[in-house]
């Protein structure tokens, strides 16, 4: 079947389409003709009032429940849940159950989803079980599809143990991911040390605690000459150290509810609003997306937690961390994010994660496979339970009207519109 995507404001950096407005014909997945008007009787046709195209986006750190947790996330309804929100690759986190630790975890996802509208990419964890204490076999994960070694969500404290991650990473030439994070620093993540932890009487996370382990990341990672990225960083404390540290083998990214709000949305104690790591104050927040902007952080994540109710209706310290974030990602940030640059934006969706996880980039123009993410910046909608594809509900801005709407995506010969 033929697709023919009409007006589309084509936003890909470096193409001598970016900026243009095109139409597109796609046949049997293939970009056939791209021109300023195309005519195909026969083609679905694609339109919206203020249509753009880029490439598929990818995240990176996507937590899946399968295997383990399916009630809180299958990999076919993370897939949906991806494809609502733009995405067309996804590189997985290993926080499962069990945990993605050895090569049958990596190809047991691997082998579960190679029908699916989304390409999926597993991180294989340094540490076996996620616990600090004992390496994994990274070679024989990378052989069999891991694109990347981290613990996740789960911090490596044990200095020795991340330089000999970080070793057997180069042997491979692959990333590891790490959020820096001191809990004995930081008391459980809960919320940003400052004037609003202080009215609610919380115990709070310093900037210092993230700071002062990033620096140690870095040295170690200088140390091994490993490739490093610093996972989902949150405050103008690490960005000053990234920026006089920075180099060639050295990433960074950032959680989109980083750039969206502040720890002032936990002022009504909104558990969905409690996540790790925290959100921050507003010079935090203006700083990363300053970074983001100058390219100082490379990738823009989903940070993308389902997570069942029951875990949420709790008192808000008991309440479990995470949110859903793959279907409000874009959304949120272009309704919150003011001073946010949308191709900047779309660069850290589309080209950097996967140029840091060393995997090919698509190109949008004629004779390449289409791997696009269809979307419209003026389009309102609401995430609520018509429309949401997660089997979790846990997102800050449930029935919120979000500006900026996911029309659809169209990977190879499939693809998802979304009908809301």
């Amino acid at each position: 079947m033929s697709i023919l995507i009409k007006q589309a404001k084509i936003i890909q950096a470096k193409s001598s389409y970016h900026n243009t407005r095109k139409d597109i014909l796609i046949k049997n997945g293939m970009i056939e003709k791209i021109a300023d008007k195309i005519t195909d009787d026969k083609a679905q046709i694609i339109k919206s009032g203020n249509l753009h195209v880029s490439l598929g986006w990818m995240d990176i750190g996507t937590v899946s429940g399968e295997p383990g947790f399916e009630h809180r996330e299958s990999l076919e309804s993370l897939s949906l849940t991806a494809a609502a929100g733009g995405y067309t690759a996804l590189a997985i986190f290993p926080n499962t159950y069990p945990v993605i630790d050895n090569k049958s975890g990596i190809q047991f996802v691997k082998n579960n989803t190679s029908n699916h509208i989304v390409d999926y990419h597993p991180i294989g964890s340094g540490s076996k079980k996620c616990e600090s204490e004992e390496i994994t076999e990274m070679i024989d994960m990378f052989k069999s599809g891991a694109v990347a070694f981290s613990d996740g969500h789960k911090t490596i404290q044990s200095s020795g143990l991340f330089m000999r991650i970080l070793d057997y990473s180069k042997a491979v030439n692959a990333l590891v991911i790490h959020h820096p994070d001191d809990p004995n620093l930081s008391n459980g993540n809960t919320i940003h040390e400052g004037l609003i932890s202080t009215e609610l009487g919380l115990k709070a996370s310093p900037d210092l605690s993230e700071a002062l382990s990033l620096e140690r990341d870095i040295q170690l990672a200088y140390y091994t000459g490993a490739r490093y990225m610093a996972h989902n960083l949150t405050s103008k404390l690490s960005l000053e150290k990234l920026k006089n540290l920075k180099n060639k083998n050295l990433f960074a990214s950032v959680s989109y509810l980083n750039l969206c709000l502040t720890d002032e949305a936990l002022k009504s104690f909104d558990a969905n609003c409690k996540v790790s790591p925290p959100l921050r104050s507003h010079s935090d927040r203006k700083e990363l997306i300053n970074s983001v902007n100058k390219g100082t952080i490379d990738v823009i994540t989903s940070n993308h937690v389902p997570l069942e109710e029951e875990l949420k209706k709790k008192e808000f310290v008991y309440a479990e961390a995470g949110a859903i974030g793959l279907q409000t990602s874009f959304s949120a940030m272009n309704t919150f994010s003011e001073g946010l640059n949308l191709t900047k934006m779309i660069y850290c969706l589309t080209i950097n994660p996967r140029k840091v996880l060393g995997l090919p980039v698509p190109n949008i123009d004629k004779n390449e496979q289409a791997n696009l993410c269809l979307f419209d910046p003026d389009a309102e909608w609401q995430l609520n339970d018509k429309t949401n594809c997660s089997k979790s509900k846990n997102s800050p801005f449930w029935n919120q009207k979000l500006k900026g709407k996911i029309i659809g995506v169209i990977n190879g010969k499939q693809k998802h519109i979304n009908n809301y």
